[in-house]
């Protein structure tokens, strides 16, 4: 019967049991085949699907060196891939940090830039700002200076003079002695667009330019100098304005006691004062609420001025001067004494004082002659009125000057001494009357002496 196909084929590969023979064995996997490797005397050798392959030393190395490289860097590859994100990331924060760092630089240089900038623009605005304070207190001190030049001379008295014997009399002057003004103030020459002159002995030091503010050296200790400059300046013109002031109240004072121990009535001789031709609306006088401790008391003078302005007019008709130049000697007072030429007790009316031949006489003060020429024992006399009852008389004068109804002023000559009329010698006889009731000259001249002393 013939073999089915199955049959066949499995009698080829079905054999019956051989427990009596050891079983063949398997041959080993590929892989392992593959695996193996001998070495012979000519280098190694792998055995594959049933071939050989043989090859030497540095080959094989060099195979196994190429392998190792490639797994390395499929594994740094593989490295980079999965921690190239963080990479970047890292790389870029650091940017982004040093970005931002080098910005915060540039601001904070900039800042400081503008600082400096900023600095320089307050430093120069600060230097206008005291160089336009040194100007105007140098312009409020100019103008003190020209106010204490118009001051008085508060020690002017009024007195004549007395000059030397023989030498020509000079007219009295024409107006009050004037201090100097103070000029040792500071010399700052400022810029063309400012006008600004400050006079003084100390060098000139001009004012730097704006754009070159930043490299002069020393511009604040300049400043600093001509502050303490002038407030020196000021000190030496307030201690001058306050001498003034004390000085003309001291005189108005003693020119109040004149009238005081003369027993005058001022606003009486006051209201008879000739007036000038003088006129103009009425200004009071103002003084701003902003004025310094300068102008007040500046004020406080020119108050002080006009009072003595008035009582100068007023004493001008008060015969409280000496008629004579010189050192004063009295050869006969006021009052009783005896005769010099019949030796009988009588009535002296005035003073007489001893002078040479020519000596000039002048008047005391101020009036208008009434009486000029000889007059008995009086000799060559001239009599003087100075209104509201006061008169004075020069008696034996060898010369008269002056004519009836001529206006004489203080110090003006209006003869010579002489021995005219009943006069043992040359001498000056000097009266003074009130009403006409001849006092003691005495009297008035001690009130000029106390008004001079001053």
């Amino acid at each position: 019967m013939p073999m089915s196909y199955r049959s066949g084929h499995y009698s080829d590969h079905h054999h019956p049991h051989d427990h009596g023979r050891t079983p063949p064995r398997r041959p080993a996997p590929q892989a392992a085949r593959a695996a193996a490797a001998a070495l012979d005397g000519n280098g190694y050798a792998i055995v594959h699907a049933g071939k050989q392959v043989r090859f030497g030393p540095v080959v094989f190395w060099i195979v196994v060196g190429t392998i190792v490289l490639l797994g390395m860097w499929s594994a740094a590859t593989a490295t980079y891939f999965a921690f190239r994100d963080d990479v970047l990331t890292r790389l870029i924060a650091r940017q982004a940090e040093m970005q931002y760092a080098y910005e915060d630089r540039i601001a904070e240089l900039r800042a400081k830039v503008d600082r400096t900038t900023s600095r320089q623009l307050l430093d120069q605005e600060q230097f206008d700002q005291k160089l336009d304070q040194i100007m105007r207190r140098q312009t409020a001190l100019e103008s003190r200076a020209t106010a204490l030049g118009a001051m008085p001379d508060a020690a002017a008295t009024g007195s004549v003079r007395p000059p030397a014997r023989g030498a020509a009399v000079e007219p009295p002057a024409s107006g009050p002695l004037k201090p100097s003004p103070i000029s040792d103030t500071v010399i700052f020459v400022a810029p063309p667009d400012r006008e600004a002159r400050l006079e003084s002995r100390t060098p000139i030091i001009a004012k730097p330019q704006p754009n070159q503010f930043a490299k002069v050296q020393g511009v604040d200790n300049v400043l600093v100098r001509l502050q303490t400059s002038l407030d020196s300046v000021e000190r030496r013109q307030m201690a001058a304005l306050s001498a003034v002031e004390d000085s003309m109240e001291s005189r108005v004072r003693r020119m109040r006691g004149v009238f005081t121990d003369l027993g005058l009535d001022m606003a009486q001789l006051e209201a008879a004062t000739p007036r000038s031709a003088i006129g103009g609306p009425f200004v009071p006088v103002k003084l701003p609420a902003d004025a310094g401790a300068f102008e007040r008391q500046l004020n406080r003078i020119n108050l002080t001025r006009v009072q003595m302005q008035r009582l100068n007019a007023t004493l001008a008709l008060v015969p409280y001067r000496k008629p004579v130049v010189g050192e004063v000697e009295f050869t006969s007072g006021f009052g009783v004494r005896s005769d010099p030429f019949l030796g009988r007790p009588a009535m002296h009316t005035g003073l007489d004082f001893r002078a040479a031949t020519g000596d000039p006489v002048r008047v005391t003060a101020n009036g208008k002659v009434v009486s000029s020429g000889w007059m008995g024992g009086y000799g060559r006399m001239v009599e003087v009125d100075h209104g509201n009852g006061l008169s004075t008389r020069y008696g034996h004068l060898s010369e008269i000057h002056v004519r009836v109804g001529d206006v004489v002023k203080i110090g003006q000559v209006i003869g010579a001494v002489g021995s005219t009329g009943r006069s043992t010698g040359p001498h000056l006889h000097y009266e003074t009357r009130i009403d006409g009731d001849a006092v003691d000259p005495q009297k008035f001249l001690r009130a000029g002496v106390r008004l001079s002393a001053g």
